[in-house]
């Protein structure tokens, strides 16, 4: 019955509903979400009706609710009454597309779940009934529909094209965050919205350059998943993935641009945490990682780590010396390694950048400063045009 919820969401919509639905739909009336004689309900209505669905995910265990498209900005701050909700995240997901995120503090089950929409008015009540379940119930049901809208193939290995010695290289630049998920925060500042607008300056600073050709993961504040990131890579046969960030650490005072390579074990116990933390990120924003992450593991672990992971080390090593060269801020330890889902393409040499930490009030000024972010993407520059002369010293590594 719940898979059939998830399925014939969209179907129990009037037709003439769905032919009128406009651009966007708002909050429109009372909001809550409170524990009535056991149960958890969540009840608001909407300025009209619009395409939805609702399934739950597990590990942490969390009821996901997609909308075409709905603006959330008018929900109550005090809305969540429930005790049976740990927190709830609302935001962009795919373009045209808004998710909010139910994270529970114990498994329910959807017993009840509806969108009723007014003939006369369009207006739209939806109404969502949540019952306790067992932890193996749970997690039996759980898991995202399959939608070809944006849900990725299974990987394949896929043989490159030969590239020309002289061609410029593919740089794959990841803002990372996005949509509802907005990264570190610190006085109205976003990390997602920091490093999109300096992977954009980066981007232009490269592409001044004959050396690179640039795609971006995300050219807007879009949800992207860490998965669907490794795979646009691939999908363009990227030479380089790096994927930019500007974390909060709770604890010390982390400073300065740091690199992160891919290593299953981390070098720290700040490289744990935010690599945990990451990971964890893409999860409360609803998308599970674990099925499709193995996927893309166990079809890259065995390709050629060998010969990337000392490019990327060379690499890294690189972009330090740019960057100090330069005389811009260095972590006291500037090469690190964690378990980063994002740096798993084991066959592109893939980096994560802390261009800096809004934990720090230094870096927060530095990161929202125009002439500090030029300067920082002219080093970036200097630093793979030096790297790139001495990878093609190493032409017998070169991947095939």
């Amino acid at each position: 019955m719940i898979r059939l919820l998830i399925l014939l969401a969209l179907a129990l919509l009037p037709f003439r509903a769905l032919a009128e639905f406009g651009a966007l739909a708002r909050i429109d009336g009372a909001a809550s979400l409170t524990d009535q004689r056991g149960q958890v309900v969540l009840e608001f209505g909407l300025s009209q009706g619009v395409p939805w669905r609702v399934f739950t995910l597990d590990a942490p265990q969390r009821v996901v609710l997609d909308f075409r498209e709905v603006d959330f900005t008018a929900l109550p701050r005090d809305f969540d009454q429930s005790a049976g909700v740990a927190s709830v995240r609302t935001g962009p997901f795919q373009p045209g597309w808004t998710r909010m995120v139910l994270e529970l503090t114990a498994p329910m089950a959807v017993q009840e779940a509806g969108l009723r929409v007014a003939q006369d008015s369009g207006r739209a009540a939806l109404r969502l009934v949540l019952v306790p379940t067992e932890t193996s119930a749970f997690a039996a049901t759980a898991g995202a529909p399959r939608d070809p809208r944006w849900d990725l193939p299974a990987p394949a290995l896929v043989a490159p094209a030969p590239r020309a010695s002289d061609a410029p290289l593919l740089v794959v630049l990841d803002p990372g965050h996005g949509g509802i998920d907005p990264g570190a925060e610190r006085d109205g500042h976003t990390e997602k919205a920091l490093m999109l607008t300096f992977a954009q300056e980066l981007a232009e600073e490269l592409r001044r350059s004959d050396r690179f050709e640039v795609v971006l993961t995300r050219t807007d504040d879009r949800f992207v998943a860490l998965e669907q990131r490794v795979a646009i890579a691939h999908a363009v046969k990227a030479d380089l993935f790096l994927s930019l960030h500007a974390d909060a650490l709770s604890e010390g005072q982390a400073t300065g641009a740091a690199l992160h390579l891919l290593s299953e074990s981390a070098s720290d116990e700040a490289t744990a945490l935010l690599a945990e933390r990451h990971d964890r990120d893409s999860l409360l924003s609803g998308v599970d990682l674990r099925g499709q992450d193995d996927q893309v593991a166990a079809v890259l672990m065995d390709l050629a780590r060998a010969e990337t992971t000392p490019r990327a080390e060379a690499m890294a090593q690189a972009l330090i010396a740019a960057i100090r060269d330069a005389d811009l801020p260095v972590n006291r330890k500037p090469l690190r390694r964690g378990a980063f889902s994002v740096l798993k393409a084991a066959d592109i040499p893939s980096l994560l950048i802390e261009v800096g930490f809004l934990s720090s009030p230094r870096d927060l000024a530095n990161l929202i400063d125009p002439a500090f972010r030029a300067r920082m993407a002219v080093a970036l520059r200097q630093g793979l045009e030096a790297w790139i002369e001495t990878d093609a010293a190493r032409a017998g590594l070169v991947r095939q």
